[in-house]
């Protein structure tokens, strides 16, 4: 009996579009839930209220927040700088799961920020996938 070769072992494209899937994801709920909100406060000036979780103030705690969630998920998105962005990014819901546990919040408001965390974390370790800017660039420059 023939079985389909996307339900065995040996089909090999699983693992790449698994990644591009959790990359594009995670990086576009991100950007739309939270990164585009910080960027446009930060660009258009207004006052930032904001928590100071590693203690360097408000303004700078915004700043890296709206840099890790704004940029680096378009990085991510791309698949371009990938394992530098989702490092960023890891470090990004350390601190805000951290924050949250100390706060005493439960799993409700913890649920996303492990969503995150985790897809981040695995990204960071098995890197973009062939789907991505890092792969295609790398491979045009080998050919070079």
């Amino acid at each position: 009996m023939k079985t389909l070769s996307i339900l065995t072992k040996d089909w090999k494209g699983g693992n790449d579009i698994g990644l591009f899937l959790l990359r594009f994801v995670a990086g576009i709920a991100l950007m739309y839930g939270h990164g585009f909100e910080k960027l446009s406060v930060i660009l258009s000036g207004q006052e930032i209220n904001f928590m100071d979780p590693i203690g360097i103030g408000a303004v700078p705690s915004y700043y890296l927040a709206g840099f890790a969630e704004g940029i680096c998920t378009i990085f991510v998105v791309g698949g371009l700088f990938s394992r530098f962005a989702t490092a960023i990014l890891s470090g990004n819901f350390i601190v805000v799961l951290f924050f949250h546990l100390t706060a005493g919040h439960g799993f409700d408001t913890l649920e996303l920020v492990f969503f995150y965390l985790v897809s981040f974390i695995v990204l960071t370790l098995t890197g973009p996938g062939k789907i991505s800017l890092d792969h295609w660039l790398l491979k045009r420059s080998k050919i070079s």
